[in-house]
């Protein structure tokens, strides 16, 4: 399938998907709904283990293109958002482990898009912030819910109430980005963490996301029971089975991801 704001490589069962709309990859209703497209292509896809987020151009993303929504009635801008979301929980929810690769710019929207993802990694001159109080507006993407669960609720909201851009440094400091390497080897970086994720048993790697993904909106107890049935799942799949006993013949086990 093509897209016309976002490019999809598949290669060493590492999916990149690269927000092609350069130089800042303003985000539009366009790019929503070709993300919930890509994003379901990549659950149907045998190929991919691992997704990569990141941004052609000069940055990850400078947030919601202004000139797409200014004057908009709210009707229009309520299914402008409910766009959003739709993309948003697609990435959130794919059952694959999920990389955001910084650089540049990313604000408002740009900032909320790599908040669903597992895991983010920096380049050192990126920038971070949710800027819409200085608009007038506040998130509309997800930034008020997935922010606190991420930073906790406080620094959160001192991000929020005064629309602050940080450094890379400080993102790291507070929780928001996991590592921060030169901006020269940021995809080599990524691609390698990515690469070896992807060498992971499919079932297994899949098992473990669900199992902490909607565990942790579940009271501990009920927690522990889906682990349990996610744990059997693993364990009963070829890959589980061949795992153990690769192990018992003290051999390399040969993953089939089934």
């Amino acid at each position: 399938m093509g897209y016309e704001t976002l490019i999809l490589e598949i290669k060493e069962g590492v999916a990149l998907v690269t927000l092609n709309r350069p130089p800042y990859n303003p985000l539009s209703p366009t790019l929503y709904r070709e993300l919930f497209l890509l994003c379901e292509q990549l659950e149907r896809d045998k190929d991919a283990k691992v997704a990569v987020f990141t941004g052609g151009g000069k940055a990850f993303s400078s947030g919601l293109d202004v000139k797409e929504v200014e004057g908009k009635s709210s009707v229009q801008m309520r299914e402008i958002v409910d766009l959003a979301r739709k993309a948003y929980c697609g990435v959130e929810r794919l059952r694959m482990p999920t990389i955001a690769a910084i650089r540049g710019m990313a604000l408002g929207g740009g900032m909320e898009l790599a908040l669903c993802c597992d895991f983010r990694f920096s380049s050192e001159d990126a920038r971070f912030g949710q800027p819409e109080i200085n608009l007038g507006i506040i998130p509309g993407g997800g930034a008020t819910q997935r922010l606190p669960r991420l930073i906790g609720p406080s620094r959160a909201k001192e991000l929020l109430f005064t629309g602050e851009v940080i450094g890379a440094r400080r993102a790291l400091e507070l929780g928001l980005v996991d590592r921060v390497v030169p901006d020269q080897n940021l995809m080599d970086e990524v691609m390698s963490f990515a690469r070896q994720l992807a060498s992971k048993p499919r079932v297994a790697l899949e098992a473990l996301k669900v199992a902490i993904s909607q565990g942790l909106e579940m009271p501990l107890e009920a927690a522990l029971v889906f682990e349990g049935e996610c744990f059997l799942q693993a364990y009963t799949s070829e890959d589980g089975r061949e795992g153990l006993r690769a192990f018992m013949e003290k051999r390399k086990p040969e993953f089939k991801d089934r």
